[in-house]
């Protein structure tokens, strides 16, 4: 039996990585006019990076190629950890708003990590 997904869209962590999207969207919606080219600029193109990192490496088709863009996608996570916090430190969002993202983050970075760890064979 195969039970190799069909698309991307049937992986949970892209899943996830859209509901990332769809958070922060809004949230930096709230972030000051003058850092519409700095953080959410950013911010907004790391969390599209995720999930579109997610696709095309699994729409390529080979595992070397697929750990690439896995490996693309952990940093896209990482940058927004990092994004995210410093908009937190700066005032910019309360850590109310932004704990569902941090949370996110953190799944997204384990099952990242999970998955390259099985495409690879790493124990």
């Amino acid at each position: 039996m195969n039970t190799k997904p069909q698309s991307y869209r049937d992986l949970i962590v892209w899943q996830k990585g859209i509901e990332l999207a769809k958070l922060l969207y809004p949230l930096t919606a709230g972030l000051p006019p003058d850092e519409k080219f700095g953080l959410v600029s950013q911010i907004r193109r790391a969390a599209v990076s995720v999930p579109s990192n997610i696709a095309e490496g699994q729409a390529r088709h080979t595992t070397g190629e697929f750990v690439q863009f896995i490996s693309h996608a952990e940093g896209s996570v990482a940058e927004l950890d990092t994004q995210l916090y410093l908009s937190v430190e700066l005032g910019f969002v309360t850590t109310e708003q932004a704990t569902p993202s941090f949370e996110l983050i953190g799944d997204l970075r384990r099952m990242l990590n999970a998955l390259r760890r099985r495409l690879t064979g790493a124990a």
